[in-house]
Formats: structure tokens, C-alpha cells, sequence
């Protein structure tokens, strides 16, 4: 992410950005095509993500063939989609950068690396070709009279929204406290059209203690889905500051919410539990293509930086997919670093200890390690317990942790 070449904003203090203001560096004089996407990288990563996918499909469980159809249907316009977002990223780049959205990686500083300028907010191509994927696909797969096609582009009309005041965000730099009231706004569509079911599952070491296995929170249970919008959203725009740790992360968790979707398809015998989970695939394999093309850039060294754009919109597909998806429970087991990162920013977020602008680790261009600071995020205190390290390393072992 990155501050634009405009006034630095003095009211946003909670998200630790990777850059500093355009106007804070050195004048560059020549704007050169940004690197190749990473393409090495990104063929192990779908090696890795590919087997356990399709041997959960192919193999491990009897799936219907309709299902099966469908699902594999989206994954075909999901990879459609993968090379779509590669090849539209270079472009959208040249854009943003007349538009002067760029920003200069404060990780780098001291460096030549630190004066390239690098565009900004391409969050809002991953954004775009996702929902032209998910647009498309109701052709394949829903009909007119679908009982999921009212929840489907409800999905998509909060998702759009929170693109659009992404974007916004990024060219207008909204201060935090309105950050926090943007995913409620935008989780409106969902929240008015969702039909499904209020209650939840009581663990059993309690259930003598309530009195109940199953738990109807009625209007509860929808505040519970606006908050949890709201977390999703935020979670991953503060867990950041270097480069691919917000793609990387979404990368992780969508594809942990495919596992674990393939799985309860696999396991039930319910058909409205498996068009529930299937449902979620829909939506989080075109997230998963779409965000994989953008880590091929977003990847140390950063050609591109992904903007709140992406993090808003990524944070609203996830919880989107574990709201319809009937597991939102589960879906915060799999944000665990995001809610580790949340309680020690806590302090700094609610005004209880000096919150700076950028908080960051410290870059050091003579050694070009990375030192923890005291500021309360997971970057810094990753870096206090297990000493120096170089970004590309830390980043690394923070997605291995996720």
C-alpha cells in the first residue's frame, strides 16, 4: 500500500503502510514499465495448491457430477481469469501512474529500489475482473427462479460497494474512524437479503452449563455478520507492510476456505449443507485466481502495491463466503494472525498508546534487515521475538504462520 503524491493526511494512523508520501522522496525523472510478473513463483504455488484440491475432488469423495460440473465450470473461469488479471495489470499501472497514485516503499528507503515510483491501488483490477467472473458465471449455473440467486448478487452488490469505497479510500485517504464504518455500510445488500439460519452450534463442554446444543440468536446473529464484515475488512488492511503480506494472506485463507468447503461437500449428505458450501466456492476460487495474479507482482520486490482497494475488497469476499457459506465460525480460526495483530494494535488503534502514521519495522539500507519496533502489530513483534531479518524472509515466515 502507499501514500499518494498529495497533503500528508494526519488523521489515518492505523495502517502500517509500506511507503512514504510521493512528495517525501527525491524527484524521479523517468516512469520505466514495471518488472515481469514473478511466474516461477506463482506455477509452484498452484503445483502445491492443486494436488490437494484435486484429490479431494477426484478422489477422497463422491461428489455429484452436477456439483462437480459446476464447481470445475468456475475453476475454468477462474483461470480465465488469472491470465485476464495478468495481462490487464500492466496497463491499469501506466494509468494510475499519470493519474500520479504511486507511492515510494518506505521498506526500502536509503536504497535505488527506494526512489522508484510504484503504482498503486491495482486492488481495483483483481476487483473488476472478479466480478465480471462471478457475473458470468451465473450463466452456467443459476436460472431465473435459483433460491440462491437473490443471495448471490446480494454477495456481489456489498462486495461491489466495498470496492468502490476502497478506491475511494485510496484517492481520498479516509481518516480510520470512517474506515470502520465503511464494511457496515457496505454489508447492507447481504444482511437485508440473507434467509439462512440464526443459531449456533453450542460446544459440548458448555451445552451443561446453557442447557442448549443449538442457540437461536434471532437479530443477534446478524449484528454478529455486520461485525464480522467489519473485522474481515479491517483485519487484513492493518495486518500489513510488506510487500505481498496482504495478497499473500488472502491467498492463504481463500484457499483454506476451499479445503475446508471441498471437505464439507464431501462429508454431508444434506443437499441445502452442500449447495451452501458450494455456494462459497463459487466465490472464493475467482478470488483466489484473481489474487494470485496480483501476488505475481505485489511479490518482494513489489512492482505494483494493491491499495486499500484490495484489502477492503478481499476482507469482504472472505466474509461474504463464511456467511453464506454457513461457517463464519470457522472462517475466524482461519483469520487467527489477523486477530492476534488486532488485540496487540488494540492499545495504539484506541488512542491508549501514541499511534504513528506508518508503523513499521526499521530498514537498515547498510545491512537491508528489518528491525522490530515497539509499535503493537504482528510484523514488529514477530521481529522482536526472532530477531533481524530481510522482508522477503519475513514476509515468508508470516504467511507460514497464516
Amino acid at each position: 500500500m502507499a501514500a499518494r503524491k498529495r497533503a500528508l493526511a494526519t488523521t489515518d494512523a492505523t495502517k502500517p503502510e509500506p511507503t512514504t508520501n510521493a512528495q517525501d522522496q527525491p524527484a524521479t525523472t523517468t516512469d520505466p514499465p514495471i518488472a515481469p510478473p514473478k511466474s516461477g513463483l506463482i506455477l509452484k504455488l498452484c503445483l502445491i495448491f492443486s494436488l490437494p484440491y484435486f484429490y479431494l475432488i477426484f478422489y477422497q469423495y463422491k461428489i455429484e457430477s452436477e456439483l462437480k460440473r459446476s464447481i470445475l465450470i468456475n475453476a475454468g473461469v477462474s483461470l480465465a481469469g488469472f491470465f485476464l488479471t495478468q495481462k490487464i495489470i500492466p496497463v491499469a499501472s501506466r494509468y494510475v501512474l499519470r493519474r500520479n497514485l504511486f507511492g515510494f516503499d518506505i521498506n526500502k528507503k536509503g536504497t535505488p529500489q527506494g526512489t522508484v515510483k510504484v503504482p498503486e491501488s491495482l486492488g481495483i483490477v483483481v476487483g473488476i475482473v472478479f466480478l465480471v467472473l462471478a457475473i458470468l458465471f451465473q450463466y452456467f449455473n443459476f436460472t431465473a427462479d435459483s433460491i440462491w440467486l437473490v443471495e448471490y448478487n446480494a454477495a456481489l452488490s456489498s462486495i461491489c460497494f466495498m470496492i468502490l469505497l476502497g478506491f475511494v479510500d485510496d484517492v481520498l485517504d479516509v481518516p480510520w474512524r470512517v474506515k470502520l464504518l465503511l464494511p457496515s455500510i457496505a454489508a447492507l445488500p447481504l444482511l437485508m437479503a440473507y434467509a439462512g439460519h440464526t443459531t449456533i452450534i453450542i460446544p459440548k463442554p458448555l451445552i451443561p452449563y446453557v442447557g442448549l446444543k443449538v442457540w437461536d440468536l434471532g437479530w443477534m446473529y446478524k449484528l454478529y455478520m455486520g461485525l464480522l464484515a467489519v473485522f474481515c475488512t479491517n483485519s487484513i488492511n492493518i495486518h500489513a507492510g510488506l510487500n505481498g503480506l496482504e495478497v499473500g494472506q488472502t491467498v492463504v485463507i481463500a484457499f483454506a476456505i476451499l479445503i475446508h468447503n471441498l471437505m464439507q461437500i464431501g462429508a454431508s449428505a444434506d443437499p441445502e449443507y452442500k449447495q451452501a458450501h458450494a455456494f462459497s466456492i463459487y466465490l472464493v476460487q475467482p478470488l483466489l485466481a484473481t489474487s494470485l495474479a496480483l501476488f505475481s507482482y505485489n511479490w518482494y520486490p513489489s512492482s505494483v502495491f494493491v491499495g486499500d482497494t484490495y484489502t477492503y475488497f478481499a476482507g469482504m469476499t472472505m466474509a461474504v463466503v463464511g456467511i453464506l457459506g454457513h461457517f463464519s465460525e470457522t472462517l475466524l480460526i482461519f483469520f487467527a494472525p489477523q486477530v492476534l495483530n488486532f488485540l496487540l494494535s488494540v492499545p495504539q488503534l484506541f488512542g491508549f498508546v501514541k499511534c504513528p502514521r506508518h508503523r513499521l519495522p526499521r530498514f537498515d539500507p547498510q545491512t537491508g534487515l528489518l528491525t522490530g519496533t515497539n509499535d503493537g502489530t504482528l510484523v514488529n513483534f514477530f521481529l522482536r521475538l526472532f530477531g533481524k531479518m530481510s522482508e522477503k524472509s519475513l514476509c515468508a515466515k508470516l504467511l507460514i504462520v497464516q
